[in-house]
């Protein structure tokens, strides 16, 4: 009888998985499936991405009927030790596009004696399908959206029905244990959200409302597909169903983007960047990581971040643009910052919205577009419930007062802002002409 072995990565969920379907469709039903705790990827991976992964590879075992195989160490050896072991007649993965996982994937199927078949990706269109008319990739968004629409995607697909999960030696599962984790809770969670998708355009930059979906969290563990998302989305007739599609195109673009640019992790895809002065990271770095900026919409933001492994989108940007703008820090040491901070840390799209901010990326904001961190707090907290919630030095100011303590005597215990806004503009757009001389 054959066997086939599903390995699990980045689609920790058995509905809509192409790749489940043809490794049981390969192994007569019998599948043995294997996730391998990576100690490269463990390492550089912050708790909060590790409490989450330990709890949705439980919810996927419990799927399993407890027989998920559970193997420690490079999977270059691993799996085709694990191939040997059960006799497998093919390994079946979902592609990875991320510059380690192709590296790593092409090095597994050298290992291996048998093949390594790749189905589908985590995406609705996999990096390096979309060029434009001059068959070259797009660097603009708005483009590359309409081609992405244009292109379109396969429906889902159910789970299969046949399946016969294969025991074989496994490992105890990692400990670790949140809420909301698994493929069960991401889709009851996206169902629940659905009903409210037509407000999302409205309310979407509203730290203080938390109308976001925090979807970023089960697509980064693979736990819905988003081929899945966007077909209940095409069912919605609403101006905020259409922007959420064009947030899930936007999280693709920037997969396409540092497939085709694999040094963008780290580095400006504009390269005159590279000359661009920053300061050497110090005190601010560290006031700004701990919360205590003096800017209350910053400090509520990373303070969210250290509670809940997670931050509001439109507070995303408002800090980032702090770090680079107003204290002159390299993106770089924010990015690593928020992938060992985030629980939805993915590194296409944490490096490259990263990069929108600082200016330096495809597409990007332009450098000299710098927020005012207090007149984005009153526009879009204004309020300062979002602000209170994180900061309980603030609670006792009311309304909008909370965006500027200092204006009203101040609060017991909060810090005055580190930095004048003004003065740190005027630099960073004086650093800005320099590279442009």
């Amino acid at each position: 009888m054959n066997t086939a072995v599903m390995w699990f990565r980045r689609d920790l969920r058995l509905s809509d998985n192409p790749a489940l379907l043809d490794a049981v469709s390969a192994g007569d039903g019998r599948v043995v499936g294997v996730f391998v705790l990576d100690p490269l990827l463990w390492k550089r991976s912050g708790d909060p991405r590790r409490e989450h992964l330990a709890s949705s590879l439980r919810a996927l075992s419990k799927a399993m009927g407890g027989r998920l195989v559970i193997r420690s160490g490079d999977p270059i050896t691993e799996i085709p030790r694990l191939a040997d072991e059960v006799g497998a007649a093919s390994v079946h993965i979902s592609a990875d596009h991320a510059p380690y996982g192709l590296t790593r994937d092409k090095e597994v199927e050298a290992s291996l004696k048998c093949p390594l078949v790749a189905t589908g990706s985590p995406y609705a269109i996999a990096p390096g399908r979309i060029f434009n008319q001059q068959d070259r990739p797009y660097q603009v968004f708005t483009p590359y959206f309409r081609a992405w629409l244009e292109h379109g995607w396969r429906q889902p697909v159910k789970a299969p029905e046949d399946v016969r999960w294969v025991k074989a030696e496994s490992e105890a599962l990692p400990e670790g244990e949140v809420e909301g984790a698994g493929e069960d809770a991401a889709r009851r969670h996206w169902q629940e959200y659905l009903e409210g998708v037509g407000e999302y355009d409205d309310v979407r930059d509203r730290p203080d409302l938390d109308a976001t979906s925090r979807m970023s969290i089960p697509l980064k563990y693979g736990e819905i597909h988003p081929r899945t998302m966007l077909a209940d989305l095409a069912r919605k007739r609403s101006d905020g169903a259409e922007s959420y599609r064009r947030e899930l195109a936007w999280r693709e673009f920037c997969a396409d983007l540092l497939a085709r640019n694999p040094h963008a992790a780290w580095k400006p895809l504009r390269s005159e960047f590279e000359k661009m002065a920053y300061d050497e990271p110090g005190d601010q770095l560290a006031a700004w990581q701990q919360g205590r900026t003096g800017f209350p919409v910053v400090d509520a933001g990373m303070r969210q971040l250290a509670a809940e492994g997670f931050m509001h989108n439109r507070v995303r940007m408002i800090v980032a643009s702090f770090l680079v703008k107003d204290l002159h820090v390299h993106w770089k040491y924010g990015a690593r910052w928020f992938m060992q901070s985030l629980r939805d840390g993915d590194l296409a799209s944490n490096s490259l919205n990263w990069q929108w901010v600082a200016g330096c990326g495809a597409d990007a904001s332009p450098y000299f577009r710098i927020f005012n961190p207090v007149g984005q707090g009153l526009k879009f907290d204004p309020d300062g419930e979002y602000v209170r919630c994180w900061i309980p030095e603030l609670r006792e100011l009311t309304g909008k007062t909370a965006h500027e303590p200092w204006k009203y005597g101040g609060a017991d215990g909060y810090p005055e802002p580190i930095v004048d806004h003004a003065e740190a503009r005027r630099e960073a757009l004086r650093r800005y002409d320099a590279i442009k001389a």
